[in-house]
């Protein structure tokens, strides 16, 4: 009966093999790099949210916690963004000193190496209060604890490479970067051509087989100033040297000095004019020894597995933590300027239309915050999610990007004039870096979150495609429980998602209550929907999946609609149900939920090739009473909006991750001010509008407080206090200028400053 079972199931395993995606070499690898976490969950169709909530809440720990009020508020206060990036064009050299005598470049270090061996959250939270007070600087402290020597090292590298160079990083004697990008390879960076060659040359006095490189990278963050340089490349043995140990053109990563002979690096590239290092970095028959490979011997043609593993862990701290940034210092900045700007006798945060902008930049924020300490529970637990790394990437930095361009509309005229007192301006400059880099948005959604997530998260799929290609007995028997593993998992979440939606979500019982208990019901509707859609897209394309980006960028939507509402409601959950919150938790539920299902709707609409009457079929049974969720309603946006334009816990715990300066001079709190004076005056305000002619308050407030003085028609106490909040205000709603000879921009001829060069260890020598 086996026999028989076997010589059935060959022809159906070769017909699928055909048909469903194939992976290549680097696909495997990527696919098999990392781990899957809560997106895994989430994959099923029916998630257990008792696991999500027995999660314990992010929590820094002492030593994060007095770094933090510490050695990063100094840091703060010594950093004008102004100075950085208009006049310099780069940190000045007592705020590199500072860093490296602080051990900003040694948090992930840990203590026995020199460093400061921070959490995932608590390297996070430093990037993220540096973020809101200068990028520059951000970028400069991100780097080389994010996808850099130092992480590659810690996970791959040999005791002796450890030993060498984790002190010195952690120091700042050596100042590293990350060569993988080039003309040829952006966001396809396995389609390098950096070449490798094995041979024997000298090192230090000595013969000994190594390593000629050449090569061509571009947009290296650091280069210009680096000492160490970590460099990606494919690695070719012809003459056997190695005995075999790699195929030919692996990709495989070495450390190599800065100033070895021929490497040229300098030069700079200007992201948008922001002052952060970045550039070109070349190298024609660099030489180095094969112990320079990361990991030595064992890391030879194991690059790609490295980077993809480093990228997800780094890739989930880095670029969330500076979009959160951005967004908590709008947030904090534009709903003061909003309650304290007026205009036709009301202040802006009065008017629906700037509600709206306000209520949105708040329920975003507030989902943008849960998912980055959210992620940071996993890679505390040890997990390296690809998955759920590349969703935080795409989706916090396209919600930063909503959230800044709603603060430059509230803010307006004051936020598009430059200047040391315009810090949005800034913030807007930098919005598009944080789009393009660490793999460029657009891939991000369209082949990464649904195409690598489908195969890696769903419970049967990459089994069933690994024994499709196995045409054996045992092949035949695992390939026969996948199959009905498969079938199990499409028949269950179809029975699911149409019960759900005929109302049976309902009945799913959830570990919490209140609002979080709604939505974690609408989320399991939802997650049965994505299951069934994942299903029939796999059997209706199969290996032409790959190619219908479109469909696969829009099941990703779901996928991270599912993911970024459980990383809300964890939030709240795990923070004590906090009520003053609850109207940001419910607007970001809802803006989600709705997302995720009009994703899902266009789909199916959308739905290519063959299996257009498959999907036709499907949308009724996910769909069976129409769409359910709708974007968040109008009360819950002016909610939003109040909470972030008031003085009060909520609006302060929406913005607990930035730099809140409180020197004389600040512009922020200066705007911070002049809010607690605007709300404490609104009552004398309204008195002066009753007791004050309508003829007299239209030749503005000064002529309106000079009659209720001379006419006694106001309290000493109140008349103080509107002369306060109007002071204040005519304070904050000022903008710089600067003489008409302004010079824009450095000539040419004129060499950039390089203070990050100053007293720089010198490389180890490579002759």
């Amino acid at each position: 009966m086996s026999a028989l079972l076997d010589r059935l199931t060959f022809p159906l395993q070769r017909a699928l093999a055909r048909a469903l995606p194939p992976l290549s070499e680097t696909e495997r690898e990527a696919l098999e790099a990392g781990t899957v976490w809560w997106e895994g969950e989430l994959m099923t169709g029916r998630p257990r949210w008792e696991r999500l909530l027995a999660l314990a809440a992010p929590r820094l720990r002492e030593d994060e916690r007095a770094f933090l009020e510490g050695p990063v508020e100094r840091l703060c206060a010594m950093l004008d963004d102004w100075d950085i990036h208009h006049r310099r064009h780069d940190l000045p050299p007592e705020v590199w000193d500072f860093l490296r005598r602080e051990r900003f470049f040694g948090m992930i270090v840990p203590p026995e190496h020199g460093g400061l061996g921070f959490s995932a959250l608590g390297h996070s939270a430093v990037v993220a209060k540096v973020a809101s007070r200068s990028v520059a600087a951000a970028v400069t402290v991100m780097v080389p604890n994010s996808l850099g020597p130092a992480k590659l090292l810690l996970h791959y590298g040999t005791p002796a490479q450890r030993e060498r160079y984790l002190p010195r990083l952690a120091r700042g004697e050596e100042i590293p970067c990350f060569a993988l990008t080039s003309p040829v390879a952006g966001s396809d960076a396995a389609a390098m051509t950096d070449r490798g060659v094995v041979c024997r040359g000298r090192w230090q006095g000595e013969e000994v087989l190594g390593i000629r490189l050449s090569w061509s990278k571009r947009y290296i963050t650091l280069a210009p100033v680096a000492t160490l340089i970590g460099l990606a490349f494919r690695l070719h043995d012809p003459e056997g040297l190695l005995g075999g140990e790699a195929p030919d053109g692996a990709i495989t990563l070495a450390l190599v000095p800065a100033d070895a002979p021929g490497v040229r690096i300098g030069r700079r590239h200007l992201p948008l004019g922001l002052a952060f290092m970045n550039g070109p970095i070349q190298g024609e028959d660099v030489f180095v020894p094969l112990d320079a490979v990361i990991g030595g011997r064992a890391g030879i043609g194991r690059g790609w597995r490295m980077l993809m593993e480093c990228l997800a862990e780094g890739r989930g701290i880095s670029l969330p933590a500076l979009s959160v940034a951005a967004a908590e210092l709008a947030c904090r900045e534009v709903g003061a300027y909003a309650r304290v700007r007026r205009q036709f006798g009301a202040p802006l945060a009065r008017f629906e239309g700037v509600q709206e902008a306000l209520g949105r930049m708040a329920g975003r924020t507030y989902w943008m915050d849960a998912a980055r300490r959210f992620l940071t529970v996993g890679l505390e637990a040890g997990e390296r999610p690809a998955v759920a790394s590349a969703i935080l990437k795409h989706h916090l930095t396209e919600a930063m990007r909503r959230v800044v361009a709603d603060a430059m509309d509230v803010r307006g005229g004051s936020a598009i004039c430059l200047g040391p007192r315009n810090r949005l301006g800034l913030v807007w400059q930098a919005v598009p870096v944080g789009i393009t880099v660490e793999g460029a948005n657009i891939l991000t959604r369209s082949m990464i979150v649904f195409g690598q997530g489908a195969v890696r998260c769903h419970p049967w799929l990459l089994p069933l495609i690994r024994t499709a290609q196995a045409q054996d007995a045992e092949g035949a028997r695992r390939f026969r429980r996948a199959l009905a593993g498969f079938a199990g998992h499409l028949a269950g979440a179809l029975a699911r998602a149409l019960w759900y939606g005929l109302g049976g979500a309902r009945l799913v019982r959830v570990p919490c209550r209140g609002a979080a208990a709604r939505h974690l019901r609408a989320a399991t509707r939802l997650a049965a929907c994505l299951a069934a859609a994942a299903d029939l897209a796999v059997l209706t394309l199969g290996g032409g999946l790959k190619r219908r980006e479109m469909l696969s960028a829009r099941l990703g939507d779901v996928l991270s609609a599912l993911f970024l509402v459980s990383a809300a409601v964890h939030r709240h959950v795990a923070g004590g149900e906090p009520r003053a919150l609850e109207p940001l938790l419910d607007w970001a539920c809802r803006d989600l939920l709705a997302f995720g299902e009009g994703a899902l709707e266009e789909a199916l609409r959308n739905w290519p090739g063959a299996g257009r009457p498959a999907a036709r079929l499907l949308r009724p049974l996910l769909f069976p009473l129409g769409r359910r969720h709708r974007p968040p309603p109008d009360r819950l946006t002016r909610a939003a909006a109040e909470l972030v334009s008031r003085p009060g816990p909520a609006r302060d715990a929406l913005t607990d991750a930035i730099h809140r300066p409180s020197a004389p001079g600040e512009p922020l709190a200066e705007l911070e001010e002049a809010l607690r004076l605007a709300v404490a005056a609104e009552e004398a305000e309204r008195a002066l509008r009753r007791r004050v002619p309508r003829a007299v308050r239209a030749q503005g407030t000064a002529a309106a407080l000079a009659w209720a003085r001379a006419h006694d028609a106001l309290e000493p106490a109140l008349l103080e206090a509107v002369e306060a909040a109007e002071a204040a205000r005519m304070r904050v709603i000022q903008v710089d200028d600067f003489p008409p000879d302004l010079g824009l921009g450095r000539q040419e001829h004129e060499p950039w400053p390089h203070g990050a060069r100053a007293g720089r260890a010198a490389a180890p020598s490579s002759s």
